[in-house]
């Protein structure tokens, strides 16, 4: 079984939603999960705004709860996705060989292959944010499951 996290900085917008999405595009053969590198939110809820914009696209992110990234999650996981650059930066800093960093991928890599580009954090933002973040996560979770499929089919 095929395992795989989302991270982002408090689990609490763009991980739950990209958890929530890639969940929804997989079947059971695959475990999905979401972290984030700070400890502001564990226990949380995700934000009101990701569980209303995951709602308006049918799926329910509600029961999700955040978490801390930790470094255990090397051994669990087998592919780990990370929404910017500073997430990035913070999984590797706990990376404990070359295999754990080799896990670690920038998830608009998968769009956009070596661009490095960050899904913005829409926290602060507008509810237009988490619309364009969830169009974004989308477009990168559709690649994953697809080459996941494919990888295991």
């Amino acid at each position: 079984m095929t395992k795989i996290l989302m991270v982002c900085l408090g689990n609490i917008c763009r991980s739950p939603l990209a958890e929530g999405i890639l969940k929804s595009k997989l079947n059971n053969n695959f475990t999905i999960d979401s972290a984030g590198t700070a400890n502001y939110h564990i226990g949380s809820s995700p934000d009101n705004r990701s569980v209303a914009i995951a709602r308006k696209h049918g799926l329910n992110i509600s029961n999700l709860r955040g978490r801390q990234f930790n470094v255990s999650d090397f051994d669990t996981f087998d592919l780990i996705y990370v929404m910017d650059e500073s997430n990035f930066k913070n999984v590797v800093k706990l990376a404990r060989n070359d295999a754990d960093i080799a896990k670690v991928k920038m998830i608009l890599n998968e769009v956009y292959p070596n661009k490095n580009f960050d899904v913005p954090d829409p926290y602060y933002g507008g509810d237009d944010g988490f619309e364009n973040v969830y169009n974004m996560l989308d477009e990168a979770c559709n690649i994953i499951a697809k080459n996941l499929k494919n990888e295991f089919h």
